[in-house]
């Protein structure tokens, strides 16, 4: 299936791992022009030449913080001046530390809520004139299931990205007719560094080791009783950012193996 963006600049942020990284690649290998960045030069260089390799498609890459404002203009300083403005926007970001009500201070929300909401909120403003004038744009904010179902340990996720969903519907409905679309891609549990932090966590507070948290975990983890991939979780993404997804905006879309127990 074509998805009709070959040649279509995508820009992935935390684009080094993870699910990110599983964007970037599934978006590259639809012959979309992608950029990637993260915080270390080294690793995302390095991560940006192995998808290449892998697609057969160039992937640039840069150095941003997406906790630091001022690192976010730059990226998209540097992104228009290398390709373009982007036609696709993926805003991901690493999450806050875990924790629950119990052991987060109050100063640790402000971190929290620069990192994994406003990071997507400035991206989303940097990037929606240019898709306007374009009449066409794709923007996907990587969330979590827990904007349907806060997770333990997880308050300052929980509150991040729950106000993330209410941003990315509000900015969905008002530019609908412009021909961009706005949605957020919910994972679940995913293979990825941070679900086996997550998983120290609540070995430590179960008194367990991380491998019997892990075997435990996946008994009850959702009814396929394994983790998503990343390159599960790209596919995802990427169909979202294709043309047959052009009726599609506003959405919540969740990719967790049946995790989430609700109707709605």
């Amino acid at each position: 299936m074509d998805f009709g963006i070959q040649g279509k600049i995508a820009l992935v942020t935390a684009g080094s791992k993870g699910l990110g990284r599983g964007c970037a690649e599934a978006l590259s290998a639809e012959g979309a022009r992608v950029a990637i960045c993260a915080r270390t030069t080294a690793e995302v260089e390095r991560t940006a030449q192995e998808i290449a390799a892998k697609t057969g498609h160039e992937v640039l890459a840069f150095t941003a913080d997406m906790s630091k404002p001022g690192e976010i203009d730059r990226l998209l300083a540097s992104v228009r001046e290398a390709m373009g403005d982007p036609d696709i926007l993926v805003c991901n970001a690493g999450g806050p530390p875990p924790g629950d009500f119990a052991s987060t201070g109050l100063d640790a929300f402000g971190p929290a809520l620069e990192l994994s909401l406003m990071s997507s909120v400035r991206l989303t403003y940097g990037c929606v004139s240019a898709m306007k004038e374009k009449g066409w744009g794709r923007i996907v904010m990587i969330t979590s299931v827990s904007v349907r179902q806060p997770i333990p340990y997880l308050i300052l996720s929980n509150t991040a990205r729950a106000g993330l969903a209410g941003f990315m519907k509000t900015v969905a409905r008002e530019i609908a007719d412009s021909g961009v679309t706005v949605n957020a891609a919910l994972p679940g549990s995913h293979d990825t560094d941070r679900i086996r932090q997550t998983a120290v966590k609540r070995a430590e507070a179960a008194g367990r080791t991380l491998e019997e948290e892990m075997t435990e975990s996946l008994k009850t983890i959702n009814p396929m009783k394994r983790m998503g991939t990343p390159d599960e979780f790209g596919a995802l993404v990427t169909f979202l950012c294709s043309k047959q997804a052009a009726f599609i905006t506003g959405e919540n879309v969740l990719a967790d193996g049946g995790a989430y127990g609700g109707i709605l």
